[in-house]
């Protein structure tokens, strides 16, 4: 009757990882109880999260390497595998949200987020360039929510031009626009493929995770170029981040609660150290109690049964 807060279905964006090949479920180490799916089989992922309630999936590529390249070509491709994931979902579940991940990771041979120079430098304009014609392609495709994540400066009001001069002013922007250089992606990198071709790191252009003050200027120039709503990530690390990103900008604002929080909740329930749904719904609370509009989590549809039961 008191309680402050309360966690619903309706909260929770359910990421899913596309493979290539045909029905196929192939389960990932690092991620206790995710797989990655086939197209083939992607839509029905999809029609069980609407049935309960969960209102958009978040699509991820596993890109075969043979299709990865020094400058990511593949994810300009109009029949890659997440432009065949997004219509296969929209084919299944019409009512579902579809979000579509914008950058180049899953794509390039040395798994930066963006073109390097022949120093391992990361081209801010160039990748830039690329990522309006990946979310072109994306919004072509049927995504209802393009999220660049790669935080490259100045990517969102050049996505939000390119979708209004070809007409797809509704496809909305997801920026990650606080987005960290974290300890906790690991699991995902092996989901995606990227495990282990990374050529230096990421810290040139993600977050320092001493830094919060800093967040809210990198949200405000999002905000600015016309994203929609925002992100932090990681997600429970970065709790107070999501709580000050709330109340300066009053805007939807979502949480990713990462692979490697996903892991360490699998984990330590397999291991007796706590009790599995009391975890999940716990920490899912709390993204609430710190202003999160929604979060992203591998734990959307145990999540969604807990709460309906």
């Amino acid at each position: 009757m008191l309680a402050e807060h309360r966690l619903h279905p309706s909260d929770l964006i359910l990421p899913l990882f596309v493979c290539a090949g045909q029905g196929c479920e192939e389960p990932i180490p690092a991620l206790p109880g995710v797989y990655r799916w086939t197209v083939d089989r992607i839509g029905a992922q999809a029609k069980a999260a609407a049935a309960l309630g969960i209102p958009c999936v978040a699509l991820f590529p596993n890109t075969p390497a043979n299709l990865r390249s020094e400058r990511g070509e593949e994810a300009l491709n109009p029949d890659n595998l997440i432009c065949q994931a997004v219509k296969a979902v929209k084919n299944a579940c019409p009512e579902i949200g579809v979000l579509t991940d914008v950058a180049l990771d899953p794509y390039t041979a040395h798994g930066h987020d963006g073109l390097v120079d022949q120093h391992g430098c990361v081209l801010n304009d160039e990748t830039t360039a690329m990522l309006v014609e990946q979310a072109l392609v994306q919004a072509e495709a049927g995504a209802d929510i393009v999220a660049p994540s790669d935080m490259m400066d100045g990517r969102v009001g050049a996505i939000r031009r390119a979708l209004e001069d070809a007409g797809r002013c509704d496809t909305a922007i997801m920026a990650y626009a606080a987005k960290y250089a974290s300890a906790f992606y690991g699991p995902f990198r092996d989901a995606v493929g990227s495990r282990g071709l990374l050529k230096g790191d990421k810290r040139g252009y993600q977050m320092d995770p001493a830094n919060a003050a800093e967040a809210l200027r990198e949200v405000a120039l999002d905000v600015a170029e016309g994203a929609d709503m925002v992100m932090v990530k990681p997600g429970l690390p970065y709790l107070d981040v999501v709580a000050a990103v709330k109340r300066e900008f009053r805007l939807p604002v979502f949480a990713y609660q990462v692979s490697g929080e996903y892991a360490m909740i699998e984990h330590a329930a397999a291991a007796g150290a706590g009790e599995r749904d009391a975890l999940i719904l716990e920490t899912l609370l709390a993204f609430k109690r710190a202003g999160a509009t929604g979060i992203l989590t591998y734990h959307a549809l145990d999540a969604a049964r807990l709460i309906d039961g």
